[in-house]
């Protein structure tokens, strides 16, 4: 069976915003290691990393389904932030935001009765809630930390390999 239009639109509209994530965490990571957080820039450059690969499923999923695999036009990010917490802040909310568009990809997988995407988007569901705790665990220990202890934080996150 191949994949809807609908469905393929929506999944190339994602792959988009899985590279525009990565950039995001990229830009993030250059930002916080200029200020002297290599254990955060490794958090995020990880971070980077896994929406680039996230987007490679996506394609790859697609393309398995008979649809066309597009990147389309991936709009600048951010360069920098007020402070580490500004950025923790921001990572958390777009992880809230990515957990969104998700679950709009499921709902149409749901709609078009297509059972092997909502299998697929289903592995995504699970990710998402993983990334907001992780995120919110990094956000919840700087704003504990406050501004003296952000090196502590910052090391912990270097001692356990950027994740």
């Amino acid at each position: 069976m191949r994949i809807s239009k609908e469905l393929e639109k929506a999944i190339n509209e994602q792959i988009t915003a899985e590279l525009w994530s990565a950039n995001l965490y990229l830009s993030m990571s250059f930002f916080v290691e200029k200020e002297g957080y290599t254990g955060f820039a490794a958090w995020l450059k990880a971070q980077s990393i896994e929406e680039t690969e996230h987007a490679h499923e996506f394609a790859h999923y697609l393309i398995s389904r008979g649809g066309t695999a597009v990147v389309e036009q991936v709009d600048k990010v951010a360069l920098t932030w007020d402070s580490i917490e500004t950025v923790f802040e921001e990572v958390y909310e777009h992880e809230c935001y990515v957990s969104d568009l998700i679950n709009k990809l499921m709902t149409l997988a749901i709609e078009d009765k297509d059972y092997p995407s909502q299998d697929f988007i289903f592995e995504f569901v699970r990710e998402q809630v993983e990334e907001e705790d992780s995120s919110q665990a990094v956000l919840d220990q700087i704003k504990m930390a406050g501004p003296k202890g952000l090196y502590y934080v910052d090391a912990h996150l270097t001692r356990n390999d950027a994740k």
